[in-house]
């Protein structure tokens, strides 16, 4: 497991992640706490970790490649595979393998399983730039996305609130 004090921003940096990128970063891994320190099975330590660097792929790409793309950087790092998940089904609320190869990415499942993938995964949903938006905003600025997707978040979302 990364060390507390490790250096998420400079990592982030270091991957070629913008200020707005880093920013939101920090925003979703502050949110992500929040739920964390609710839901007492949660791996603070994996949340924090893996929230700091969910968006670490938009230092290669801005396109739906970068969570796979980070989550393989992060392996790369030799960071623990739990980190690589979270930042690889961080996307929406997540991706089936068949949804994944519709999409031209690699057709490996990227659903969150873990609670700590589970809450990042929420907590991103709910911050767009820096700002913390409610699931409704969410919703309605996801109105071009497939009706299952914006189930999915939904159902995330319901079960986050459920567990805090």
């Amino acid at each position: 497991m990364p060390d507390r004090q490790m250096d998420y921003n400079a990592i982030l940096f270091e991957a070629g992640c913008g200020r707005s990128v880093i920013a939101h970063c920090n925003r979703v891994r502050d949110l992500s706490g929040r739920y964390a320190e609710k839901i007492v099975v949660a791996d603070k330590t994996k949340v924090e970790a893996g929230a700091a660097l969910h968006d670490i792929g938009r230092g290669m790409t801005h396109s739906l490649h970068h969570a796979q793309r980070g989550a393989d950087y992060c392996r790369r790092l030799g960071l623990p595979e739990d980190i690589a998940r979270i930042v690889e089904c961080h996307t929406g609320a997540g991706l089936t393998a068949d949804e994944c190869t519709l999409l031209g990415l690699l057709p490996v499942d990227c659903m969150p399983q873990s609670i700590e993938e589970k809450i990042v995964a929420n907590a991103d949903n709910l911050v767009r730039g820096q700002h913390i938006i409610s699931v409704w905003e969410r919703l309605s600025r996801s109105y071009a996305l497939p009706k299952k997707i914006r189930r999915r978040i939904w159902h995330l979302w319901l079960e986050m609130e459920q567990w805090c």
